[in-house]
Order: C-alpha cells, then sequence, then structure tokens
C-alpha cells in the first residue's frame, strides 16, 4: 500500500504527542524545564553529527570545498528566508492552529513553538528522504518504520514540554513524506548520495540551531534558513556536474 511508512510515522507522532501532553500536564515546571533542557542538548548532539557530514565522504571526496557549500547555502538561504518571512509565515500557521484547537489548554503559550520544532525535527534528515523513496518504489517502508520509532519518542518528549502543539507537525511529516513518496520513481536518481549527504550536512546546522532554542540560549530563526535544503543539493549537483 502506498504511503504505509508515512501513516506509520504520522500515527506514530500523535501517539507521542498524546502521552506526553498527559505526561506533561502532571509534571512539575521545574521537571518540565529539565526535560526541554536535555532535549536540547541531545538536538546539539544530533544536529553537529550531521553537520560533519560535510567533512565526510561522499560529501568530502565530491569536492574539497564541500564545507564552503553548506555555508554559502546557509547564508544565502538565510538571506532568502529573511526576505521571504517564512519564519513569520510558520508561526502564522501555527497561530491559526492554536486558535482553532488549543483552546485553554495549559501548554498554549508554547504550543507554535512545539509546532515549528517537531516539524523542523521530523522532516530534516536523510531517513525522511530515503525512507520515503524506498517506500515508493518497494514499498519496503523499515527505514520509516525506524523513524517512526525515533520520531514517536521525540514527539512524546517534546509534547511533554512543549504540549499539543507537536502533534500538528504530523500534517507536515504526511504531506512531506508522502509527496516524495508518491513521486518516489522520479525522485529517486536526483537524491544521490552526494545530494543526500549536502542535505544532511546543511541540516545539520538547522538542527543545532533549535538545539540553542531549546537550550534558550539564541532563539534563531530556523524557519527563514529553510531555503538551504534546496540550496545545498542544487549546488551540490552542480558541482558533481562540473568534477564528472
Amino acid at each position: 500500500m502506498p504511503l504505509t511508512g508515512t501513516l506509520i510515522n504520522v500515527a506514530a507522532v500523535l501517539v507521542g504527542t498524546l502521552i506526553g501532553t498527559l505526561l506533561g500536564d502532571r509534571l512539575p515546571e521545574r521537571v518540565r524545564e529539565t526535560v526541554m533542557h536535555a532535549l536540547g542538548l541531545v538536538v546539539l548532539v544530533v544536529g553537529m553529527d550531521g553537520a560533519l557530514t560535510a567533512f565526510r565522504p561522499p560529501l568530502s571526496t565530491l569536492t574539497r570545498g564541500s564545507v564552503l557549500i553548506v555555508l554559502g547555502s546557509v547564508l544565502v538561504g538565510g538571506v532568502l528566508g529573511e526576505l521571504l518571512r517564512i519564519e513569520d509565515r510558520l508561526n502564522s500557521l501555527g497561530d491559526a492552529l492554536k486558535r482553532r484547537f488549543a483552546g485553554g489548554h495549559e501548554h498554549q503559550a508554547r504550543f507554535t513553538e512545539g509546532f515549528v520544532i517537531a516539524s523542523l525535527v521530523f522532516c530534516v534528515g536523510p531517513l525522511a528522504i530515503l525512507g520515503s523513496i524506498q517506500d515508493g518504489l518497494s514499498g519496503d517502508f523499515q527505514l520509516l518504520a525506524i523513524k517512526s520509532l525515533l520520531d514517536g519518542f521525540a514527539a512524546l518528549a517534546f509534547a511533554s514540554a512543549l504540549g499539543w502543539g507537536v502533534g500538528f507537525s504530523a500534517l507536515v511529516v504526511l504531506v512531506y513524506q508522502g509527496a516524495i513518496t508518491l513521486g518516489a520513481s522520479a525522485v529517486a536518481s536526483v537524491f544521490t548520495p552526494e545530494i543526500v549527504a549536502g542535505i544532511t550536512a546543511t541540516g545539520g546546522i538547522l538542527i543545532l540551531g533549535i538545539g540553542l532554542r531549546l537550550l534558550e540560549l539564541k532563539q534563531v530563526r530556523i524557519g527563514n534558513l529553510l531555503p538551504a535544503l534546496i540550496l545545498a543539493p542544487v549546488t551540490v549537483a552542480i558541482v558533481a556536474a562540473i568534477a564528472g
């Protein structure tokens, strides 16, 4: 069945959100704060691991300037994102969902933050791309099943601190991964190992920014950096074409 892996992923996020929100209501504020800091530290480690992909094969063997590809993509992407005000639009979408669904819930004030952060964490990474392609081409949703397990536990932890907004990231997962799965035959040849590495390295930088937000060290406007995830693979493709 098409989209099986993505539907499992969506269900895992929703179940994790439900459990996390129920737990969060019963946790003292100090405990929720510690959970948030623990999440921030783990997210920093995940982001660092992804960012270091720029220094590893196959991206490092493609060009000695692999880190410059990531740097340029993030810088130019950030300028484009600021001009397009992507972060503001994401926040507006989150606020609209909050007004419609959050009501007087205790976590209402953090609804939008939960939606935006969870959406980015669940969609920025190689498993989302590779798993969706594999599911679309062969019906094998093993990679997405693994991702679902990870996302479910992450949703539980996020929701315990940020509330119901995390659950609405399932809509973003459905659209993003579903689109890749349905178009798998067309995009499979596009996502070469070098391009996936470029997306992973650039995504790692964005995830580092999310970690800083969770630790309340710096409110990095991650949404405005999203164009980098398009610029990086395009740049890698151009470099690969020239090198080839």
